[in-house]
């Protein structure tokens, strides 16, 4: 099973049916991912929810005049199950020229494609965003 997969998959549905949050099974790297993705402005915020069944609610954010264009214009996974994509400091992508963000996992925790360049740390590269 691809728990980061249904994630995306989650937001992507999410944001293509203009709904105002995405509910998902919780665990830490979603949390951190999350994270990254409020810190990127690409979400509006997220919260944990529940005692034994945890979830992660992800609160999305849109843009435009009525605020009805999602900021997640695209979203992919890159590393799956069947085929880990590793990547080193020097071959971090930029995505769509800078417009966008790798998210990565490292050493140093979850972090973006520029905060790893600048740490000069490389890991798996989960997922891109723009």
């Amino acid at each position: 099973m691809d728990t980061i997969g249904d994630m995306v998959t989650s937001i992507r549905n999410a944001t293509a049916r203009r709904l105002s949050e995405v509910r998902v099974p919780h665990s830490n790297i979603k949390a951190e991912i999350a994270r990254v993705l409020k810190e990127e402005g690409f979400i509006e915020n997220y919260r944990i929810e529940g005692e034994k069944k945890r979830d992660l609610v992800i609160v999305l954010k849109y843009k435009g005049k009525r605020g009805k264009d999602p900021v997640i214009e695209g979203l992919e996974r890159i590393s799956k199950p069947g085929r880990r994509t590793y990547v080193g400091a020097e071959e971090i992508p930029r995505v769509r020229a800078g417009l966008g963000v790798a998210i990565l996992s490292t050493p140093h925790g979850v972090l973006t494609g520029k905060q790893a360049r600048q740490k000069r740390v490389g890991g798996e590269l989960l997922c891109q965003v723009w």
